[in-house]
């Protein structure tokens, strides 16, 4: 009595192939969901033979689909934990090659002035014997 056919689905384009499964899963899930919970309407009454079959109960039912939805969920649960913890360490080594980066701009800074004053000097002390090279000369 199953007429959902291929055609029937709804077609999304977020599901790919490696979730195809877990959605037929849910979908055999909700379907046997709907089935058991309608089918002790068709039922002519409790059989008197076999006692042991008991009718599923509305709280039964909906912790079987509850399982089922964990089940499927847990899978894309765990991939978002892992997704959640590689980000998480990504944070973590960005943040200490920014602080590295930081030093490394600082040290270059530093590096940067300490050449510039031994330029000032190196000119200041050129002028001073070009000066006293012209002293002499003039003398």
């Amino acid at each position: 009595m199953n007429a959902t056919t291929h055609s029937d689905r709804i077609e999304s384009p977020e599901i790919d192939d490696s979730n195809l499964d877990a959605v037929t899963e849910v979908e055999a899930g909700i379907r046997d969901f709907v089935r058991n919970d309608i089918a002790y309407l068709r039922r002519p009454g409790p059989n008197p033979v076999a006692p042991e079959v008991q009718e599923p109960t509305h709280e039964s039912t909906v912790t079987n689909v509850n399982s089922l939805i964990q089940r499927v969920a847990g899978a894309s649960l765990s991939e978002i934990e892992k997704l959640i913890t590689e980000l998480e360490s990504l944070r973590e080594l960005l943040h200490a090659e920014g602080q590295r980066v930081q030093r490394e701009i600082s040290g270059y800074a530093q590096l940067s002035q300490a050449a510039m004053k031994s330029t000032r000097m190196i000119s200041d002390n050129v002028q001073q014997w070009k000066r006293t090279a012209e002293g002499l000369r003039n003398s």
